[in-house]
């Protein structure tokens, strides 16, 4: 399993040494465990976006001296130097669900902060994986995890229209909230 604690505590000692500090928003499998609605492995933690003063900055090209400190950890705990990755940064391109960042929970690891994606937007998220990576992907698992009520699903589903309008995609996401019991009539 993916040592998510250690590798984040390594993290944030090795930034600390180098007299750096860095906040990120993560979203995904990582981001459930640590908030303990999820217990599977994880191989890697997703960040979306770096925070500066206040603003979430696209996390598509990480700094070079935190690339370098994941790497230098990857390496020491044997992760691989990808452990933390910028993997889904184009979700910030495309637009977070309406008051992400005020939901976000805030989690210091000393120079290491992190912003994790909340609950209701995990849902939000985990259905539009759902959508991408199809019925038999893990995060049908993740997003059962969460127990989603309908309203909370139709919510998102709504959000991720506003990232695919097409009619195929609407045909998949339909086919997921029937996944989850859901009627898709108000989409």
């Amino acid at each position: 399993m993916f040592p998510l604690e250690a590798a984040l505590a390594a993290l944030s000692e090795t930034l600390a040494a180098r007299t750096l500090e860095y906040e990120l928003v993560a979203v995904g499998g990582s981001g459930l465990l640590l908030l303990g609605f999820i217990s599977r492995p994880t191989r890697d933690l997703d960040i979306i976006a770096v925070v500066e003063d206040g603003a979430y900055v696209s996390a598509a090209v990480l700094p070079v001296p935190l690339v370098d400190a994941v790497r230098d950890i990857g390496e020491v705990l044997g992760i691989g130097p990808d452990w933390l990755n910028p993997g889904p940064a184009a979700l910030l391109d495309f637009g977070l669900p309406e008051g992400f960042a005020e939901r976000a929970e805030v989690r210091s690891f000393g120079a290491l902060t992190l912003h994790l994606a909340s609950r209701l937007d995990q849902i939000y998220l985990k259905l539009y994986a759902v959508v991408d990576q199809g019925p038999r992907s893990k995060h049908v698992d993740d997003l059962q995890a969460l127990q989603p009520s309908p309203e909370e699903l139709r919510g998102a589903a709504t959000w991720a229209r506003t990232h695919d309008p097409s009619p195929t995609f609407r045909e998949e996401l339909a086919a997921a909230l029937r996944l989850f019991g859901v009627d898709d009539a108000d989409l």
